[in-house]
């Protein structure tokens, strides 16, 4: 279990990227009904969650870490899957907003 999850901390770092929660999820490969666990200390980090967050937030890993208030090693290579799944992520959202402009345009 973790020992202190900073809320307000990873809330503000959201906010400077623009984002939320469901995306954190989505980002991250977990459920909102996991992430809001982890939110609310009931749910641990995995050494690869902290290396998900870390990616998606732009702050180091060992921040993260901290920050989530686990004993979760610093993760290693596991920051590289994160970073494939985000770019995939935001691939996936430029494709959406093209298909909208499209429709909007009636077409």
């Amino acid at each position: 279990m973790a020992l202190f999850f900073d809320v307000d901390w990873f809330e503000a770092r959201l906010a400077e990227r623009g984002l939320s929660r469901p995306v954190m999820a989505a980002a991250s490969g977990l459920s909102e009904a996991d992430l809001a666990l982890v939110f609310k200390d009931q749910r641990e980090l995995s050494a690869e969650d902290v290396a998900r967050f870390a990616v998606l937030l732009g702050e180091p890993a060992e921040e993260v870490a901290r920050r989530a208030g686990v004993s979760t090693p610093v993760p290693g290579p596991a920051a590289g899957l994160a970073e494939a799944r985000i770019a995939a992520l935001e691939r996936r959202v430029a494709a959406l907003e093209a298909e909208i402009a499209r429709l909007a345009r009636g077409g």
